[in-house]
């Protein structure tokens, strides 16, 4: 499933971003999408999580939680992650991740998925 991750950049803290994650000749709508950031010199962490439209239920990491919010526009083939309050600690490349027959509660490991973004910068500097 090839994806493509867009729509970072520079954000001051506090500020907002709204990442897309894409694909051309595959249907999201049948796949579970994972976002998932890795900071220079971490491990990559899950951030959030979105079900198949058949079950669209949505999962976020204690960190983002209240800040973050994944969503899918089936019409337009693509998942969001809308992030405000931006933190300087939320710099770092984020990555969507796709897998059809995904258990859930594995949601955040990154080798629960087998389809990967190109990966989009992300900071947060004032």
């Amino acid at each position: 499933v090839p994806l493509q991750a867009s729509g970072g950049g520079l954000v001051q803290p506090g500020g907002s971003l709204r990442l897309s994650c894409a694909s051309s000749g595959f249907t999201l709508a049948y796949y579970a999408i994972g976002w998932f950031r890795q900071a220079p010199g971490k491990e990559r962490e899950g951030v959030s999580f979105i079900g198949t439209s058949a079950d669209p239920r949505t999962s976020y990491a204690n960190s983002v939680k209240g800040r973050f919010t994944i969503s899918r526009d089936t019409a337009k083939n693509t998942v969001y992650l809308q992030m405000n309050s931006l933190k300087p600690e939320d710099t770092g490349v984020y990555y969507c991740a796709a897998e059809g027959t995904l258990i859930r509660s594995s949601w955040s490991t990154s080798t629960a998925y087998d389809y990967w973004g190109q990966g989009t910068q992300v900071t947060v500097s004032s």
